[in-house]
């Protein structure tokens, strides 16, 4: 991951990362499932899915954040 993930989330649309946001929240569900069953052999899964998410919110809050500025600036 890294920078060049970043780059492929600020591309999307707000509607294309609201369904990776869902998408990172199932599969974090799941690696906790996995995880507490003894069946998940990478646990850093776990750690990284939690990084996407918040790499995701963090966008769309920037985002509102940034529609917020300029509807304030232009009244």
């Amino acid at each position: 991951m890294g920078s060049t993930d970043t780059q492929e989330l600020r591309e999307k649309t707000n509607e294309e990362l609201a369904q990776d946001l869902e998408e990172a929240h199932q599969a974090l569900f799941n690696l906790r499932f996995q995880a507490s069953t003894r069946q998940l052999e990478d646990v850093s899964q776990v750690k990284r899915a939690r990084r996407k998410i918040a790499r995701i919110k963090t966008l769309i809050r920037e985002r509102n954040n940034l529609s917020n500025s300029e509807i304030q600036t232009e009244e």
